[in-house]
């Protein structure tokens, strides 16, 4: 029989739980837990967010959440005790100081458990700010980019409004998939209360490399994607294309970048049922080799204007095409999207497509005029529909110390 002085539950978790967590951050910040990293982590300290110019790891959880307060305060709490979560997974280390077993019996474990015993698997957390993170009352407004608007709702777009948008993203990259899905799984459990979850996205098998030690991975239509991705190598495409600069106008950004999510859902069946030829047409490279029809192979240049019996070896609405940077002012963007596959349709048609993840410089010039012509003139419209938008201000990287986003508030 349970007796007038039994604690309950709910008012140990509520009380306790408030109390040992700030005591667990406080202490956290001082002694710097993660200083004793496991050989391979990644560090999340550095010029940049790691995440970005990393290597491509395979695979991904992204997740999109909702403020769900305007309390300056309680924001800046959120954000340094998801740095010190971030710091102390991506080294292989219990989201909390006490872990999933070694906590008092009577509170919940500060880490949920399910990444026990498994290696670090290359974690990256990368953090974003959107649109509407500006406009909660948080004394910031004057703070959000002139390029930070929401993405324009292109022709053709079938998009999820539940499945779109959002105030701060983190996109957890490993090669464990049950370790990327544990860190979005424990800065949810940190957030609670302050964030919700507004949509997630899991992805698997990389479509790009940001290395040339990587090999060009395969999409879902079959063909190698990601060919002429800028590398980490390339610093000064990087310092054009992906990095804003000093001088864009947003100071606390410098050195950050623009995230972009669309999700691509392909009608694999209709795909399927192509002649090889008006794939690789399509596409316009060849589906084994990765070629350009222009000849060559895969990491040969792109001639589009050689011709072939009297036409254009690369078709007008071929993708390569469509999507060149010599059609678009030399504009370029640095790729990290995944595969994915939702179960089925309603209708029995398999939901699996692309997960595009793009880092421009500027939207307004690296991507919006790209996605604008290709839902105008890539033949492979047919074929896709995109279902998911979404854009972020990724901050630059951070010193110790430090909480990410941190330049935003101090501004």
């Amino acid at each position: 029989m349970e007796t007038k002085s039994t604690i309950s539950r709910r008012a140990l978790l509520g009380a306790g739980a408030t109390v040992a967590g700030a005591a667990v951050f406080a202490a956290g910040r001082e002694t710097s837990p993660a200083s004793a990293s496991r050989p391979g982590a990644y560090p999340l300290y550095g010029e940049h967010q790691p995440g970005i110019v990393t290597p491509v790891q395979n695979n991904l959880h992204f997740s999109a959440f909702d403020l769900r307060t305007s309390s300056r305060a309680e924001v800046i709490s959120l954000l340094q005790k998801w740095t010190e979560a971030a710091e102390r997974m991506m080294a292989g280390q219990p989201a909390g100081e006490t872990g999933a077993i070694d906590g008092h019996p009577n509170l919940p474990p500060d880490d949920t458990g399910e990444a026990l015993d498994l290696s670090t698997s290359n974690l990256t957390i990368t953090f974003g700010f959107g649109p509407g993170f500006f406009t909660k009352k948080l004394g910031i407004a004057g703070q959000r980019p002139e390029a930070l608007e929401p993405l324009p709702r292109f022709p053709l777009d079938q998009l999820v409004a539940a499945d779109s948008g959002g105030d701060i993203c983190v996109q957890a990259c490993a090669d464990d998939p049950q370790v990327a899905v544990h860190a979005i799984r424990n800065l949810t459990r940190i957030g609670f209360g302050t964030v919700a979850a507004r949509w997630s996205q899991l992805g698997y098998g990389r479509s790009s490399s940001t290395t040339r030690s990587q090999v060009t991975p395969r999409n879902l239509m079959g063909f190698k994607d990601g060919t002429n991705n800028i590398r980490a190598d390339d610093t000064e495409l990087l310092d054009e294309h992906v990095w804003v600069g000093s001088d864009d106008g947003t100071a606390w950004l410098a050195g950050g970048s623009y995230l972009i999510t669309r999700r691509a859902n392909i009608t694999v069946e209709l795909w399927d049922r192509q002649k090889l030829r008006d794939q690789e047409a399509f596409i316009g490279r060849t589906k084994g080799e990765g070629g350009p029809l222009s000849g060559g192979k895969e990491f040969d240049k792109v001639q589009l204007s050689a011709r072939r019996d009297g036409a254009l070896a690369i078709p007008e609405d071929a993708h390569i095409r469509v999507v060149s940077p010599e059609k678009h002012r030399g504009a370029r963007m640095l790729r990290r999207g995944y595969n994915f596959t939702n179960g089925n349709s309603d209708i029995g048609h398999l939901d699996a497509g692309l997960f595009f993840i793009g880092f421009v410089r500027d939207p307004r010039t690296n991507f919006i005029p790209v996605q604008l012509a290709m839902v105008r003139d890539d033949g492979l419209m047919e074929y896709i529909r995109f279902t998911s938008s979404a854009i972020f201000a990724a901050p630059p990287g951070i010193s110790r110390g430090e909480y990410v986003g941190q330049s935003i508030f101090e501004a």
